[in-house]
């Protein structure tokens, strides 16, 4: 491997079966153990790792993961277009990292309670919030497979390993149903004011479990005025580690991603479940298309039960007819 320029980069690509079989015998002399039954092989060069995950998506690609100042040029070897993810520089670190392999060089490690939410954008489905908490033994679990920012991952993935982690890790998660959502709604409440007092909650219940552990969160409102949203409040999470790319900041966020983005999902397959037909997700063209077929099957009382009511997909639904 020749020298080149420290990347704080993280590098994806997908590949064929083919492909997998000859990167794994290119770098067999590197391969380092791993008890993770998800990850096809882990090696370890100079300056760079390399994880081959096993499960292939419906194309027949496997995912394979670069990380290290020297990953930009040995993915270069494999791939001409690979995903680029460029970590934040976190709150007291004095270079970028990838929360995953972060490594004794760049930052001295510290136990964490981390939070993120998901269902935010969602016209559909609750909203949900996870706190998880990530020791050193924790964090090379989640190195091994390839936790990240949830909205970096497969959802079929998270699928896959998130009975793991929900047994694994000790997390804290709440979700607030659609009927709940637009209750506090009408009471005046934001949507970055109701994620104030979830992730408060979350982070609140792991921290009376680990005193003292450094709390960290993905910033959404400016620290100032996320403690104003907490105010009577009977308790309050203190001094809290912001930062905008938290899930890329801190693995302890990007774990509470993934549990907040399964919990999300699973609530979502059951909601599908129940009304025969998958929900789309997000807040597009194809959700506007779900929720006229859906207003007209099950009727407007019905669809309220399961929407976030004050999203612009309702109003445009509805148009200004008085009658609905």
């Amino acid at each position: 491997m020749s020298n080149m320029q420290a990347s704080p980069s993280t590098y994806t690509i997908a590949v064929n079966e083919s492909t997998l079989t000859k990167m794994a015998d290119f770098y067999q002399d590197q391969f380092v153990a791993v008890s993770s039954p998800y990850v096809a092989f882990l090696a370890k060069g100079e300056d760079v790792s390399i994880t081959a995950y096993k499960k292939a998506d419906s194309q027949g690609r496997h995912k394979v993961i670069f990380q290290g100042p020297k990953a930009g040029y040995e993915v270069s070897i494999w791939s001409e277009n690979p995903n680029v993810s460029k970590p934040s520089k976190p709150l007291g670190l004095k270079r970028p990292f990838s929360p995953m392999h972060p490594g004794p060089q760049l930052y001295r490690w510290v136990d964490q309670i981390g939070s993120d939410e998901v269902g935010t954008g969602d016209f559909f489905g609750p909203v949900c919030v996870c706190a998880a908490y990530v020791d050193r033994k924790g964090l090379e679990e989640i190195q091994e497979l390839g936790v990240t920012d949830s909205k970096q991952m497969d959802d079929a993935y998270i699928r896959e390993i998130g009975p793991k982690l929900i047994h694994d890790f000790e997390y804290s998660q709440l979700s607030l149903d659609n009927p709940k959502y637009n209750e506090v709604q009408k009471k005046g409440l934001n949507m970055n004011m109701i994620k104030a007092k979830m992730h408060n909650r979350c982070l609140l219940n792991l921290s009376k479990k680990h005193p003292g552990v450094m709390l960290c969160q993905d910033q959404f409102a400016e620290p100032g005025l996320y403690y104003h949203y907490l105010k009577g409040e009977q308790e309050i999470a203190e001094n809290i580690h912001f930062s905008t790319k938290g899930e890329m900041a801190f693995p302890s966020v990007a774990l509470g991603s993934v549990i907040a983005r399964y919990s999300f999902l699973m609530k979502m397959d059951a909601l599908s479940a129940k009304y025969g037909k998958r929900i789309p997700l997000g807040a597009g063209e194809e959700v506007d298309a779900f929720a006229r077929w859906f207003l007209k099957k099950y009727g407007l009382k019905e669809l309220q039960k399961v929407t976030k009511n004050n999203f612009a997909n309702m109003k445009k639904l509805l148009g200004s007819d008085p009658l609905l």
